[in-house]
């Protein structure tokens, strides 16, 4: 299980990382801009988790997070540049990276003995935090805030999902597959047909 949240959070900080860039290439930002961008999208939320669980900063304790984040944007940053990109071309990797920092984040909060529903909450912390980042510094209202459309809530299923095959005796592994399937599905057909959550509107 380890080797698996090891490999599956370095993909993890890649995919938001690549996020953040054509984000910031859609705003037209400079090279500073969007490696600012790329890195905050990738490691924001994983760092807010290991603040809230008193825990050394993942990406200060192994280094090889930051230059995977650094070398991500650098690399996208110069292959795209120039391109036109659809306005909306990053929400596909945006839903596999919420996918994938959740269930990480989650699983390393069990790991440190959190309860199972602070656990769940800092997996979803730790999937959007770093979307949250990036939509702010790109001048954008952050999607998890967006019509109510499916995000906090399908990280949030996921995470329960997570917990809840570990605690009937399923592998962590299967488990961990499990809940990133439930997160990538449940985004995309949020997106595919509009699925949202309950919003609040006042009464005229």
């Amino acid at each position: 299980m380890e080797n698996l949240l090891y490999w599956t959070a370095l993909v993890a900080v890649g995919v938001n990382a690549l996020t953040g860039v054509l984000d910031a290439g859609r705003k037209q930002m400079d090279l500073v801009g969007a490696v600012m961008v790329g890195t905050a999208t990738a490691l924001g939320g994983g760092t807010v988790r290991d603040v809230l669980l008193d825990r050394k900063v993942f990406w200060i304790a192994d280094q090889t997070y930051l230059l995977v984040a650094i070398a991500t944007t650098l690399a996208v940053f110069f292959v795209v540049r120039g391109l036109k990109l659809p306005q909306r071309l990053f929400l596909i990797p945006d839903a596999v990276g919420l996918a994938l920092f959740t269930i990480t984040g989650t699983q390393v909060a069990l790991e440190w003995q959190a309860p199972w529903l602070v656990a769940s909450l800092l997996g979803v912390t730790t999937g959007v935090v770093g979307g949250v980042l990036r939509d702010v510094l790109c001048n954008e209202v952050p999607l998890v805030f967006v019509r109510g459309e499916l995000y906090a809530s399908a990280a949030w299923a996921g995470a329960l999902a997570l917990i809840g095959l570990q605690t009937l005796g399923v592998s962590p592994v299967i488990a961990a597959w499990a809940g990133m399937a439930i997160i990538l599905l449940a985004r995309l057909l949020a997106m595919a047909f509009r699925i949202t959550v309950p919003t609040y509107s006042e009464r005229q």
